[in-house]
């Protein structure tokens, strides 16, 4: 049974969906900070934590997993490289979501997301 398995659709099928979180991972990680739909925010948070979680391993099979999901090689080698000593002693939470004024165009609600 999937009880409590929800996971969130934004509106996309199943490959969209996939690219806009590993496109929206791959900037917050380049970044540090972006501007989102909080729906968003909270969908690509789950991929973010698992990327450092992956650099904090360090382990060859845990680099090509992550280069297999985020677009820009050299984003994976700095992640690797600045890791271990930004967030060495943290056991998760890496990243903060910040909720902001909804967008104008469609009241959207929209957040900060950003690396602690």
């Amino acid at each position: 049974m999937r009880h409590g398995r929800r996971v969130p659709k934004l509106n996309r099928p199943p490959d969209q969906r996939k690219a806009l979180l590993r496109g929206l991972t791959t900037q917050l990680l380049k970044h540090g900070r972006i501007k989102t739909t909080k729906p968003r925010a909270k969908a690509m948070r789950k991929y973010v934590e698992k990327m450092i979680t992956l650099a904090k391993d360090g382990s060859l099979h845990k680099r090509r997993q992550a280069l297999a999901f985020i677009y820009e090689k050299h984003i994976v080698h700095a992640l690797f490289a600045e890791v271990a000593d930004r967030y060495g002693d943290r056991e998760g939470g890496y990243t903060r979501i910040i909720p902001t004024f909804p967008r104008r165009g469609d009241n959207a609600p929209m957040a900060y997301i950003e690396l602690v």
